[in-house]
């Protein structure tokens, strides 16, 4: 019989030594959502509660030029054409604090966006910055918006398999 071979620990107990396990490649995938008919979330849906909801869809409407359904008596439903969301940590003193939701546009070249939407009369509020996970802009909406743009530095797997 081969003698175990055993390690002493603290007040000198004597304990079978285990087997190393063997090292386990470890892959980085992506989870992908599947589609599917029982798919439990097909979208977004987000909001602006706006004082100004007449102005604020017209804005939508006619210069972020989003394509939309009238479903009755002008309540214009926006539609996007993808959507992504985020979850951040909650930070009070240097972002937002817990509980707190957010709207932002993106798009792939945040210069030629920001001039395009300048030249349809869309008042900006920040210079472009470096924010490290995008170049970042803010523009004004009706109703006392601002909301941020963005060019993502990220890529992202849009296939939903």
């Amino acid at each position: 019989m081969a003698k175990k071979e055993t390690a002493t620990i603290a007040r000198k107990k004597t304990l079978p030594l285990k087997k190393a396990a063997p090292k386990r490649k470890v892959a980085r995938e992506k989870t992908k959502a599947k589609k599917s008919s029982t798919s439990l979330i097909k979208g977004v849906h987000t909001m602006f509660y706006s004082s100004e909801p007449d102005a604020l869809r017209t804005f939508l409407r006619d210069k972020l030029r989003l394509p939309h359904t009238d479903v009755g008596e002008g309540w214009l439903i926006f539609d996007l054409p993808e959507a992504d969301m985020g979850c951040h940590p909650a930070d009070p003193e240097h972002g937002a604090p817990s509980g707190t939701h957010n709207i932002s546009f993106y798009c792939d070249d945040i210069h030629k966006s920001v001039a395009e939407l300048k030249s349809r009369g869309v008042e900006f509020t920040h210079e472009v910055a470096d924010h490290g996970y995008g170049l970042v802009t803010f523009f004004k909406l009706p109703g006392g918006f601002e909301v941020q743009l963005y060019q993502p530095r990220y890529t992202k797997d849009t296939k939903m398999n």
